[in-house]
């Protein structure tokens, strides 16, 4: 029986994988990749030979039929992204529930890092209850959402690029009440990691001051009211 492997890859170090992970990635016959040239960086850090094929966002279902045969004929199959766990605001969810259907329990998780896990340890907030956005829509609904996000009493997680961050804590600072705190985490496991956090005003008067604090990949915490 073939097997199906969801493999999650460092989000920025590359040391933080699993010796399991690893393993895998060295025995599958293939491995489905977000970007095949950020995988082969890591790759080729572990000098692992294993091919490589993309899979994403835009992969039309031709490619979703062909990697079904390849589990037909027996092959066993890993999915990465770019970098953290598969299906956590990623294309690979679907996929895997076309796999889950047509042949049940191949499946298997090897679990690892994971920037909405590492944010949250490291948020200093109630995190016994949490509400995850994935990366919040660019237009249609986006003001409805943050009304939503201001009046949620638990804590709210959430992706945001480089493009929109001060757009967001702008629209944070203006529906949150003056004491929630909000929680930046940037670019974590890199080098330029660093958490900011305070009240929405102060965050935003922050990264204001320090534009050069505005690029990167960041999740942002709101406390619960």
């Amino acid at each position: 029986m073939s097997k199906f492997y969801v493999v999650a890859t460092p989000i920025g170090n590359l040391e933080d994988i699993t010796l399991r992970a690893l393993r895998i990635l060295k025995e599958v016959d293939l491995i489905l990749c977000e970007d095949t040239r950020v995988t082969k960086k890591l790759l080729n850090h572990y000098d692992i030979g294993t091919p490589t094929l993309s899979y994403h966002q835009h992969s039309r279902l031709t490619k979703v039929d062909h990697i079904l045969n390849l589990l037909e004929e027996g092959k066993d199959l890993a999915l990465v992204t770019d970098a953290g766990t598969p299906g956590i605001s990623d294309p690979g969810g679907l996929l895997v529930a076309k796999i889950r259907e047509k042949f049940g329990n191949i499946i298997y998780a090897i679990p690892g890092a994971s920037a909405l896990a590492a944010a949250i340890s490291i948020s200093g907030v109630p995190t016994d209850k949490f509400s995850f956005l994935g990366f919040l829509p660019h237009k249609k609904g986006r003001e409805t959402l943050f009304k939503e996000i201001a009046n949620s009493q638990r804590t709210v997680v959430f992706y945001e690029s480089t493009h929109r961050l001060l757009k967001t804590l702008e629209s944070l600072n203006k529906y949150l009440k003056k004491e929630r705190k909000v929680v930046v985490c940037k670019e974590i496991s890199k080098i330029f990691e660093e958490v900011i956090s305070g009240r929405a005003e102060e965050v935003l008067n922050y990264f204001k001051n320090h534009k050069d604090k505005q690029k990167g990949e960041f999740v942002i915490i709101v406390e619960s009211c």
